[in-house]
């Protein structure tokens, strides 16, 4: 501000003017450049769409494979400790109406190699009535339509060494059992999609473990 205009000017004058220039520009965001910002964002969203849900699949699919891994462990360690045999089953649903199935992502873990806990699902866990229930798998785990398990059969039973146990109603052998837990909407990885399907695998000795069928060579412990 030239000092010499200002003296030219009375003292409320030259004060008004000095206010004026030194107060800072404040320019908003004009309707253009707000369009623009939304539809930067909204081409953002849809690029990490995709990978968002992947992301979720590959979580459903391991909690899934770890919480059917944990309770086929229970199931092995109840037998050992109750020096009885012990049973985990694929089921329907958890409430009376339940069956024994192949293919939904729902069990129950139960006492007694020839006792099936078909139509008694919804009971409580206990020692002393049938079905003798011990655990039932978390509802969380049959909410998702996404999920597809498979199942070599619907049942496989422990003895009380901790070891796989033929079992009556229904009549299984002991065999290696393989649960595969893939995504009904996309496709796994070993296949040349972007899911990463899990496989659970209860060996005759009675061991279980997670494996992933897109993985290979003799030391990768996670190949199946």
């Amino acid at each position: 501000m030239d000092r010499n205009l200002v003296e030219l000017l009375d003292h409320n004058q030259g004060r008004e003017l000095l206010m004026r220039t030194r107060q800072p520009s404040s320019a908003g965001f004009s309707l253009i450049e707000l369009m623009v910002a939304i539809t930067l964002l909204a081409i953002l969203t849809l690029l990490a769409a995709p990978g968002f849900s992947d992301w979720t699949r590959n979580n459903r699919l391991r909690s899934t494979a770890e919480s059917l891994r944990s309770d086929l462990q229970t199931a092995r360690a109840e037998a050992i400790r109750r020096n009885t045999g012990t049973r985990l089953q694929f089921v329907s649903s958890l409430d009376a109406s339940c069956a024994l199935s192949t293919s939904v992502a729902i069990w129950v873990v139960n006492a007694g190699i020839s006792q099936t806990p078909a139509g008694a699902c919804g009971n409580a866990p206990s020692a002393t009535s049938t079905p003798y229930l011990i655990s039932k798998s978390p509802i969380e785990s049959s909410k998702s339509s996404d999920l597809v398990l498979t199942a070599t059969r619907s049942t496989v039973g422990f003895d009380a060494l901790g070891r796989q146990s033929a079992t009556s109603n229904p009549t299984t052998s002991v065999a290696t059992l393989t649960v595969q837990l893939t995504s009904a909407s996309s496709t796994c990885v070993a296949s040349g999609g972007s899911v990463r399907c899990l496989n659970v695998i209860v060996s005759p000795g009675g061991d279980a473990r997670i494996c992933d069928p897109a993985r290979s060579g003799s030391t990768d412990p996670m190949t199946c």
